[in-house]
């Protein structure tokens, strides 16, 4: 059996883990990240690797990466929320474990391991999206990644939903992340409290304050039918499907899957998502309607879909 190890890199933590060609993690481990050094994040990176490959026959190394990451999947262009610039983490790492290595950008490799062994089983087009504080993506076309002329498409997030709009940390404004995030989500709901106290009683019962509402209180009132949080989940699903919607427009997918820590709160708006969608589809009903399906891997996926680029490289 073709053993890889694949590498889930964050900005607090490295998670890594032996993957079989099933898709199956047989062990796994959890490093801290020294994201404010390129030098030790690489040796720890290559310490956790060589960890697990003193207990296993290992062929290769898949790692995920929150950064764009070049068209041979070797040099890390930048990364947000990590020191890396022009950096060679393929270089860097593979001479320090003596294995063949891959980079490619995290929600790549998390959308690969859907499209392989989750939610996307079964597809041969498929857009995953990444809703987190952010919105990150990853698209396979024809059972290909597809990643760009250069290695960084599939940058979802930073599609200009509004022109003129909100600004946004890319240093564009408008992105749809700013609409359709969990960060959307949250300002929309301290927006309705602050606008309807009434409305929002148990938003501000589980913040405290406007400003003291944070993320998963918005998902508690919500399941509590605070009029505040649901009005945020109904923005939420309306940007989330106008979005698809302009996607499913270019790329025509058989599924789009909705990941990301959001979507772990799917049960209070994907139902909305679908309806919006089907209603702003261009096109509608003289096409096939594509799925929208909830992630199945959870915060394995990137791990598990690392790995098996790096078996598929």
């Amino acid at each position: 059996m073709a053993l890889t190890i694949g590498v889930d890199v964050g900005g607090t933590k490295i998670a890594y883990g032996v993957v079989d060609e099933h898709g199956a993690i047989l062990e796994r481990g959890l490093r801290h990240s020294p994201a404010g050094s390129p030098e030790k994040m690489a040796l720890t990176i290559a310490d956790a690797v060589t960890e697990l490959a003193a207990r296993h026959s290992v062929e290769a190394v898949g790692i995920g990466a929150a950064g764009f990451v070049d068209e041979t999947r070797s040099i890390i262009r930048f990364a947000p929320n990590l020191a890396w610039r022009e950096e060679p983490l393929r270089e860097k790492v593979g001479e320090l474990v003596g294995l063949p290595v891959v980079v490619e950008n995290d929600a790549n490799a998390m959308a690969w391991g859907e499209y392989r062994f989750g939610a996307g089983r079964g597809e041969s087009h498929v857009v995953c999206v990444t809703v987190g504080t952010g919105i990150g993506g990853g698209i396979v076309l024809g059972g290909e990644l597809y990643r760009g002329r250069w290695g960084m498409g599939a940058e979802l997030g930073h599609m200009q939903a509004v022109p003129g709009g909100r600004a946004c940390g890319c240093g564009n404004s408008g992105c749809w992340e700013r609409y359709a995030s969990g960060s959307a989500l949250l300002m929309e709901a301290r927006n309705n409290a602050q606008a309807d106290p009434a409305g929002a009683a148990h938003l501000l019962r589980l913040g405290g304050s406007v400003e003291g509402i944070q993320g998963e209180h918005v998902t508690e009132a919500a399941r509590q039918g605070d009029r505040a949080a649901l009005a945020a989940f109904e923005s939420l699903a309306g940007w989330l499907a106008q979005g698809l919607a302009d996607m499913a427009a270019v790329l025509d997918p058989g599924c789009f899957i909705i990941g990301g820590g959001v979507s772990g709160a799917a049960d209070l708006f994907v139902d909305r998502v679908r309806e919006e969608f089907a209603a702003r589809l261009t096109g509608r009903g003289h096409r096939p309607l594509a799925e929208i399906r909830v992630a199945e891997m959870g915060p394995a996926a990137g791990l598990v879909g690392a790995g098996d680029l790096a078996r598929l490289r």
